[in-house]
């Protein structure tokens, strides 16, 4: 009776994994499968401008081998017309006057719990107003201090470059079809943003024949390893990604520069294909094949600044 029980559980089990099966596959499952993974040097963990291509900007990076420091958690969801207030509000103070003016403010409140107020005893009429002088001076004196000092280090920072850099969200329409330059710290030639184009088309061919040495000519041995894993995980469920007809649509820098002896540029692009998913015997299990999807994604290239090929090191999605 309990091998009896114990059958029946097991089929049901084995019964529940097959008819889930199907809804474990990713809907996305393009090169990256629609998450954002890879790396930007130190600018990972900050967002790239927004472009005219991306106008809400990216995602932060789901997975990535650089480290975060601290203050790098991953930044806001705030939309960029938000992003100025934001920044205005959680700007950390100064740490001595944060420190002075709160020690002032609670003794002075244990002051006037305890019937002292902040400099001596309120026992009368005048008293009670030479108390609010009191503080009406000090809130002065700590109010100029940080205004101060605030605008001493705004000042600094936007002299050291640490400002805002408005993005290329405003600028004029770029033809349809090319990828159009942008301000930036490391000029970006047409040859490179034909690189950029190309690579795209490349990643895609590669990993459709799931060629795994050629993704290794075309992106950081980190990407690769992601596109390995998640090629993994689709056979693992008897499964395969089909991608074709892809057509590049158009695309903008967001960003581009130097650090270390290398060469980092961040490019938004817009492009069209058939994503579909199927399974052992060639049916199909998500997407379409005669329905191309249109997805714009943020991807990351780098090279040595001595030159070389460009390779691809992160996709980022985009927000909105």
């Amino acid at each position: 009776m309990k091998k009896r029980t114990l059958s029946s559980a097991l089929a049901a089990l084995m019964t529940v994994s097959l008819l889930s099966g199907p809804l474990a596959y990713h809907a996305d499952a393009r090169p990256g499968q629609g998450g954002s993974m890879g790396s930007r040097g130190s600018r990972t963990w900050s967002a790239p401008p927004p472009t005219r291509t991306t106008p809400y900007g990216a995602a932060p990076m789901d997975r990535s081998i650089t480290p975060r420091t601290p203050g790098q958690s991953g930044y806001g969801a705030q939309a960029p017309y938000q992003q100025g207030m934001f920044n205005q509000a959680m700007r950390p103070r100064h740490p001595f006057l944060t420190g002075f003016a709160g020690g002032m403010l609670g003794a002075g409140l244990f002051g006037l719990l305890c019937g002292h107020g902040f400099f001596g005893g309120v026992h009368s009429f005048f008293g009670l107003i030479g108390l609010m002088l009191q503080i009406a001076l000090v809130v002065w004196i700590i109010m100029w201090l940080v205004r101060r000092f605030s605008g001493n280090r705004i000042t600094n920072n936007t002299a050291n470059g640490l400002g805002l850099t408005p993005g290329a969200a405003g600028a004029a329409p770029r033809p349809t079809g090319a990828i159009g330059a942008a301000s930036s710290a490391l000029p970006i030639t047409t040859s490179d943003y034909q690189a950029f184009q190309q690579t795209l088309l490349d990643i895609q061919t590669a990993w459709n024949q799931q060629n795994v040495p050629a993704m290794q000519q075309m992106a950081t041995p980190e990407m690769v390893s992601y596109f390995n894993q998640q090629l993994a995980a689709l056979a693992a469920q008897g499964a395969r990604n089909v991608v074709s007809d892809v057509h590049f649509i158009q695309g903008d820098l967001a960003e581009a520069w130097q650090e270390g002896g290398m060469d980092y540029a961040t490019v938004a692009m817009r492009y069209s294909l058939i994503d579909l998913t199927t399974n052992a015997t060639g049916q199909v299990i998500e997407g379409s094949s005669t329905d191309p999807v249109t997805i714009t994604e943020l991807w990351t290239f780098t090279r040595p600044s001595r030159g070389g090929r460009w390779l691809l090191s992160g996709i980022q999605q985009t927000r909105g």
